[in-house]
């Protein structure tokens, strides 16, 4: 493809270049003139157009292959989602809590009192902070602020701005939960998966992805999406142990499951990190519209977030912030709370229990909406096999990085006891065949 690509700084053929890819001038696979062809053509020094594909390069435009030039790379696109389908199978592959176990939202109105505010006025309410503080205390390193978030991946998002560019490799758990690995290729970072067992993320594989110049790393500590694992204490330091050799690293750890979570929570953040964050959001527990994170991250952090949600008077309404103080603190919807916490652990357990009936291992630190069953196969194969069978469940391929799973993730707020045994046996059917 001839185009007409302009520019006598690094800058300056960045742009045009970037221009021609958005008005699809250049599209994925178009190779760039070599860097000598280039220079001569611009009268500007080989330096001046490497330096441009190198930029290019970075922000996820080009991708540079040796001898075998630049070419426009694919742009990421939103990937696979999680959610509800219309499926006429058997759904286990949702993600989602049981409609069942959420707060009835005008009950939670008619206990809730609510006021006016104005530009300008505080935009977390007193409360918020306080409960927050109280929460996230003892649980991390000690000098931190509050700040809330319209969700997990909301927080994930603000911090890699507010801490990253285009181009940096955040290191996650390898498989990784879908809407966050979207999230970080969506932003222009490289995600660098490290191998998972049923305690979490691995030591040796996190040292290898910080040796190779990852600048951040987003972990899961507890009731991980999809495997369900969750850091015994043990695993928590020796991961703590390997982020103290390298304080720049931006430790981020998304405990989504807190509400509704039976294991224990341990932080991997050291206390010589220079920036992370904790976050907490409430969705998985009080309904997806619910839609707030709690957040403790080191005061620069929280600093950068603000700075950066003000302009755009987008912080978390207060309105919002009303209904979930209510949801935390008044007894009857705590009580609803605990129910639904008891309803999800049992029907994992129920799950569990009917999988090892027929000889099919799951780990027991497993915690979350979902279990995650080795199948020693093609997990594509077994996924249709099982919707022949009648059976929607997610292949363990959705959520590969690098490594490829020989597994399936098993949502199960839908089973009940006769559901878990007769899906249990037609897995370890399709498992025999």
């Amino acid at each position: 493809m001839k185009v007409n690509i302009s520019g006598h700084s690094a800058q300056g053929i960045f742009e045009s270049i970037r221009e021609l890819t958005s008005n699809g001038q250049l599209v994925a696979g178009d190779a760039l003139p070599p860097v000598r062809e280039l220079a001569e053509q611009l009268g500007v020094n080989r330096n001046t157009v490497s330096a441009a594909y190198q930029r290019l390069a970075t922000a996820g435009i080009a991708v540079t292959q040796g001898r075998l030039g630049t070419r426009i790379s694919q742009q990421p696109n939103a990937g696979e989602q999680e959610g509800v389908t219309d499926t006429a199978l058997f759904d286990l592959a949702d993600g989602s809590p049981r409609r069942e176990w959420l707060p009835d939202l005008n009950d939670v109105a008619s206990h809730t009192k609510l006021n006016q505010f104005l530009y300008g006025e505080a935009t977390i309410l007193p409360q918020i902070i306080d409960y927050a503080t109280s929460w996230f205390a003892g649980t991390c390193p000690k000098d931190f602020a509050i700040t809330l978030c319209n969700g997990a991946i909301d927080t994930l998002e603000r911090m890699m701005l507010a801490h990253l560019v285009p181009g940096d490799k955040v290191v996650v758990e390898d498989p990784c939960y879908i809407s966050s690995a979207n999230a970080i290729r969506l932003a222009g970072m490289r995600v660098v998966g490290a191998m998972v067992d049923e305690f979490g993320m691995r030591p040796e594989a996190l040292q290898s992805a910080l040796e190779k110049g990852a600048k951040a790393v987003l972990i899961t500590p507890r009731a991980h999406n999809p495997t369900g694992a969750s850091l015994s204490s043990e695993r928590a330091a020796e991961l703590r142990a390997v982020l103290s050799k390298y304080p720049s690293v931006l430790v981020l750890e998304d405990d989504h499951f807190s509400l509704l979570a039976t294991t224990e929570y341990y932080s991997v953040i050291p206390d010589s990190s220079y920036h992370w964050a904790v976050f907490r959001s409430v969705s998985k527990g009080l309904g997806p519209d619910l839609r707030l994170a709690f957040v403790a991250a080191d005061k620069e952090s929280v600093k950068r977030i603000t700075t950066r949600l003000a302009p755009g008077m987008s912080w978390v309404s207060r309105v919002l912030q009303s209904f979930v103080y209510t949801c935390l603190t008044k007894s009857v919807f705590q009580l609803h709370l605990s129910d639904a916490k008891d309803q999800c652990a049992h029907a994992r357990t129920m799950l569990i229990d009917s999988l090892a009936e027929q000889d099919i291992p799951v780990a027991k630190t497993s915690d979350g909406l979902n279990v995650w069953v080795a199948v020693g196969k093609d997990c594509q194969a077994t996924t249709f096999a099982l919707s022949r069978k009648g059976w929607l469940v997610r292949p363990g391929s959705s959520f590969d990085i690098e490594n490829l799973s020989q597994a399936i993730r098993v949502s199960v707020q839908n089973l009940d006891e006769n559901s878990a045994r007769r899906f249990a046996q037609d897995v370890a059917e399709i498992i025999a065949s």
